[in-house]
């Protein structure tokens, strides 16, 4: 009896491991199941601006947009916000907008951000991170390019350069 309770140890041990294992490669290692990659549409989404203004994702239809996922608290994030505001000067007289949203932080700290660095395209705030679960992100700061036809042309995870910024909008520009 003693040695058939040691092998069912064993044997439910290594089971565990067997799941764990499993459950950890699955998530590290996912195609993304469903999310937004290069070609397929963006999630749509409806969002409130400072202002209380609802931005919806149709809104934009038409017109060349780069949506980028951000917060305060996100070094990369920070880093790349003077580059984003530098591209939508540079690019404001064509069919083009940048639209950032917030990842759940107040409206006294997105605030602070825009002031500070000086932000003049559209920030949104996604309070319940709706928006970023139906974007699948898994790290900060994430880009997407989108195409005036509503596809993804692009999706950039972590901090971009000037010149990356700046080739991928060329480039958006020219679809």
């Amino acid at each position: 009896m003693k040695s058939n309770r040691r092998l069912i140890q064993v044997l439910i041990f290594l089971g565990v491991i067997v799941l764990g294992g499993y459950a950890i490669g699955n998530s590290l290692f996912a195609d993304g199941g469903g999310l937004p990659r290069k070609g397929s549409k963006p999630p749509a989404f409806a969002l409130l601006d400072a202002d209380g203004k609802t931005h919806r994702l149709e809104d934009y239809k038409g017109k060349a947009l780069v949506i980028n996922f951000w917060g305060s608290f996100c070094p990369g994030c920070v880093t790349e916000t003077p580059d984003l505001e530098a591209q939508y000067k540079k690019h404001g007289d064509k069919p083009f907008e940048i639209v950032g949203i917030n990842l759940s932080e107040d409206r006294l700290t997105i605030n602070n951000f825009i002031k500070q660095y000086g932000v003049s395209y559209t920030i949104l705030q996604d309070n319940n991170r709706q928006v970023e679960s139906a974007y699948g992100l898994k790290s900060y700061p994430t880009t997407f390019f989108v195409k005036p036809d509503g596809t993804i042309m692009d999706v950039f995870i972590g901090p971009m350069g000037e010149q990356d910024m700046d080739e991928r909008i060329t480039k958006l520009l020219a679809s």
